[in-house]
């Protein structure tokens, strides 16, 4: 039986047009309907833009608290990329603003760039179309408006990126894998390493094949874990509460247990030493 309040995590591949934030709300509100409740904390452990596809981790109840330990996790990346076009979003949301020479660059001069200033730790500004916090306000709002978005770089960490295809000299394409620390924004990288090449780029596909230890392919579609919550037997809401009421009694006494044999110990070792001065 599945117990949303006291928390279950699904891992699902997000389907491509879809906000992470929609996809949320959809398993919340099922939820909420088999469980006859109002309201319950169903959160995702990291932002997938709508034109992106791939893992996201969808937590419950009290398992949203590890919210911030699965998004800590390494992620992974498969990421296509044009040269010679720039968006002021570095994706497909909005048209191209420029075009720029892409024909002197070579598949060699790609794999320079990404080992020598695309490896390791590097410093990324992250897009102006993006969910930072600028004057307490996402950026994206504010560049949406038109107004200019001043954020700060951010240092993050690439640990590989590598080139799976490449399109040059015939088309300005590039297939790359990047396996990144939490917080990189792969839009930006694709702008960077246009910049980087003498050129410009934007990413015209995006796909999460790993969080950590969850692997793409052992997700579920969105709309299969849907089916399955709308048939799945569930532990009631008073059976659920009072298990997880149970389960904080047992946590505090052994919390309790605990720290009265640190305080006996401390105690002992003291009565040791004064017993050893004299």
């Amino acid at each position: 039986m599945l117990n949303p309040i006291a928390g279950e995590i699904f891992c699902i591949d997000k389907p491509l047009e879809m906000t992470s934030f929609l996809a949320v709300k959809k398993v919340r509100n099922l939820l909420c309907r088999k469980l006859g409740v109002r309201r319950m904390h169903v959160g995702h452990a990291g932002t997938l833009d709508p034109l992106a596809t791939g893992v996201l981790i969808i937590c419950t109840g009290r398992k949203t608290k590890q919210i911030d330990t699965l998004q800590a996790g390494v992620k992974e990346y498969t990421a296509w990329i044009r040269l010679g076009e720039t968006t002021p979003s570095f994706d497909m949301e909005t048209p191209v603003d420029a075009t720029y020479p892409w024909q002197h660059i070579t598949r060699e001069q790609i794999e320079a760039v990404l080992s020598k200033q695309f490896t390791g730790t590097i410093e990324q500004t992250p897009p102006a179309f993006s969910a930072c916090k600028v004057d307490g306000k996402p950026a994206y709002k504010l560049a949406r408006k038109g107004r200019d978005v001043n954020i700060q770089p951010k240092t993050l960490v690439i640990d590989e990126i590598e080139v799976l295809e490449c399109g040059l000299p015939a088309e300005p394409t590039l297939v790359v894998r990047v396996v990144c620390s939490k917080g990189t924004y792969i839009r930006a990288l694709a702008r960077d390493i246009g910049e980087a090449l003498g050129s410009g780029a934007h990413l015209y596909g995006l796909r999460r094949t790993r969080v950590g230890n969850i692997d793409v392919n052992n997700c579920e579609q969105l709309d299969s874990l849907l089916e399955r919550l709308a048939t799945e037997d569930y532990v009631p809401e008073q059976q659920a509460l009072s298990e997880l009421l149970e389960q904080e009694r047992i946590a505090n006494r052994e919390r309790a247990a605990a720290e009265k044999a640190r305080r006996q110990s401390s105690h002992d070792k003291i009565t040791t030493q004064r017993h050893d001065n004299v």
